[in-house]
């Protein structure tokens, strides 16, 4: 694994539609966590080199043009999603511990943020979040979407084990976060069984997490024949049908209706949302 260092514009990437966030900070390009089915692989064309697990790019001058940003008469102090194309919380950020400065901007400048990740090392910041927790919204969700470790080491291999991300996720519980399992993406054939569903929705609900977010896989650009060539030598078997099934970016209605009919069932028998936005409303 190779790290650069590299000079950034901005800090902040204005969307352009809200999702509910109008605003993306990444402090990282590349990433260390493998995800065989990631869909950020095409943004490292800009750099020329096609890869994006093998090198990773850090924004050294990131904090100072974030806090011109939030310091800026113009910020509105919208919601900023942390990490939308790379995870922050990535190997190397336990060296690098660029994560707490950033909270310590957002703390000062009262900031709402999400953050999305795979990884337990969030715990180290939770006294950070939990402040600005206290101050405005502020949702930390994590990922999950195999419980079977065989699998995820394969699919996910330099993440957090899907355990420990729950145990991670339990102990925000005692912050003011709202909190989140997002099973995306749910990939045909492999995490799609009942029982893999169902594993997921009922640590959530034992946990007591806000939401859980559930999306298919999709695949197009540079990340489908890297998914696909992992699938063939994974197994073959589910290889043909994904190739039958996926012969556009997304898996058929069909496949659909049957997959949500099986996460409808578990949302009521868990009793919990898939709607964000309750949350959201209620501390903003």
């Amino acid at each position: 694994m190779e790290y650069i260092e590299i000079e950034n514009k901005s800090a902040l990437n204005k969307l352009k539609r809200k999702i509910p966030y109008g605003w993306d900070l990444n402090i990282y390009r590349g990433c260390e966590h493998g995800c065989k089915y990631c869909y950020a692989i095409s943004s490292h064309d800009y750099l020329n080199n096609g890869l994006f697990f093998d090198k990773v790019y850090y924004k050294k001058n990131i904090l100072e043009e974030l806090e011109k940003e939030l310091s800026s008469p113009e910020w509105k102090r919208e919601i900023v999603n942390i990490g939308g194309v790379t995870d922050s919380y990535q190997p190397i950020e336990k060296e690098l511990k660029i994560m707490p400065e950033v909270l310590k901007l957002m703390i000062k400048y009262k900031t709402p943020i999400i953050i999305s990740t795979k990884s337990d090392l969030v715990l180290r910041d939770i006294d950070l979040i939990n402040e600005l927790s206290k101050i405005t919204y502020v949702n930390i969700a994590f990922t999950i979407t195999i419980m079977d470790e065989s699998i995820r080491k394969k699919l996910e291999p330099n993440t957090s084990p899907s355990l420990d991300r729950f145990e991670t996720l339990k102990k925000f519980k005692y912050t003011n976060a709202s909190l989140g399992v997002h099973i995306m993406p749910i990939i045909p054939y492999l995490t799609d069984s009942y029982e893999n569903l169902e594993m997921i929705y009922m640590l959530s609900s034992e946990i007591g997490v806000h939401y859980v977010l559930p999306g298919t896989l999709y695949l197009i650009g540079k990340t489908k024949p890297y998914f696909m060539d992992f699938i063939n030598d994974y197994d073959i078997s589910i290889y043909n049908k994904l190739k039958e099934l996926y012969k556009k970016g997304s898996a058929g209605t069909e496949y659909k209706d049957i997959l949500y009919k099986k996460i409808n069932e578990l949302k009521i028998k868990y009793d919990i949302s898939s709607n964000y936005m309750n949350v959201l409303k209620s501390k903003i």
